[in-house]
């Protein structure tokens, strides 16, 4: 079956009910918990040593899991568009872990999180149903300004204004690739694929890639195995890598994509509030000015 005929036969999906807020709320949480995560042990840990080992970790849980339901977890026809997810998803981390060494984590769950008006544009092409009206464009242009003022450089920090700038480009670099990993799972086979078998491809694509490359750079001997690192990690890869990403694609599964995005802003407050209680990050005028338009964006694209 081809990606266009997938594409002009979409399951029945449904808008947002209590169930799917409440759930989509505790997603929120834990995502924008992931950056503060990632940036508190940065110095025990490579970023990119943690994306990789979790990955890692988490695929085997998600093995373990189908297995034990009897569930194949490999297709042969699922094969192609896992991988093409797998990368989206490892490009997604690998610009979060590249920007987490130049940019704040608030600031990186912010840009991270422009994603639902990138997916918002590839799904109105893409897939029927998901058309977004006038409005809409008006918000895209909102969220889209709101980023252009977030990633200016403020006069607070002029020493590190450029790192900071190249921090913010990749949280968008990874937004973006976040997005393209939802229209990959909407567009193909996997539209229909059960999550664990989504998520393992994922997962796996990820350890594959980032594990010997962390070996071969270094990062991966260099990890130190602190008690605040363990936690970390225990934290990253059981309830953001599995459990959270599992919620994520079962509730792609059952509900509107661009709906689902409705409650999505709720990950960057809590990444600010977090990053501010947490490592105690200044919030910059500009930023907030521009956080608060791409947010009222994201909002106003779901409505």
């Amino acid at each position: 079956m081809s990606t266009q005929h997938v594409a002009n036969t979409p399951a029945s999906r449904r808008g947002l009910d209590g169930r799917a807020t409440g759930l989509m709320t505790l997603f929120c949480v834990a995502l924008g918990l992931q950056q503060v995560a990632i940036k508190a042990v940065a110095g025990d840990v490579p970023p990119l040593v943690q994306i990789a080992l979790r990955s890692a970790i988490a695929a085997i849980l998600v093995w373990a899991l189908a297995h034990s339901r009897g569930q194949a977890i490999f297709e042969r026809s699922r094969l192609g568009p896992g991988a093409l997810v797998g990368l989206g998803f490892t490009f997604e981390f690998v610009f979060v872990a590249l920007g987490l060494n130049y940019t704040l984590a608030s600031h990186m769950v912010v840009f991270l999180y422009t994603a639902p008006v990138f997916a918002a544009l590839g799904l109105h092409f893409l897939v029927p149903g998901e058309q977004l009206a006038p409005r809409h464009w008006i918000a895209v242009a909102l969220a889209f300004a709101g980023m252009v003022i977030a990633i200016a450089p403020n006069s607070t920090d002029d020493d590190n204004a450029l790192y900071i700038v190249a921090g913010d480009a990749l949280g968008v670099l990874a937004g973006i690739s976040w997005a393209a990993t939802t229209l990959a799972v909407r567009t193909t086979r996997l539209s229909e694929a059960p999550a664990l078998q989504t998520l393992f491809y994922q997962l796996l694509t990820a350890a594959a890639l980032l594990l010997p490359i962390t070996w071969l750079v270094g990062d991966l001997g260099a990890a130190r195995a602190t008690p605040e690192a363990i936690a970390s990690l225990g934290f990253q890869t059981l309830i953001v890598s599995f459990a959270a990403l599992l919620l994520w694609f079962a509730l792609l599964r059952r509900y509107l994509a661009s709906r689902l995005g409705i409650l999505s802003f709720l990950s960057p407050l809590f990444g600010v509030a977090f990053g501010a209680l947490l490592l105690g990050e200044p919030i910059s005028l500009n930023f907030m000015v521009g956080g608060a338009a791409i947010l009222a964006g994201i909002v106003w694209i779901n409505l």
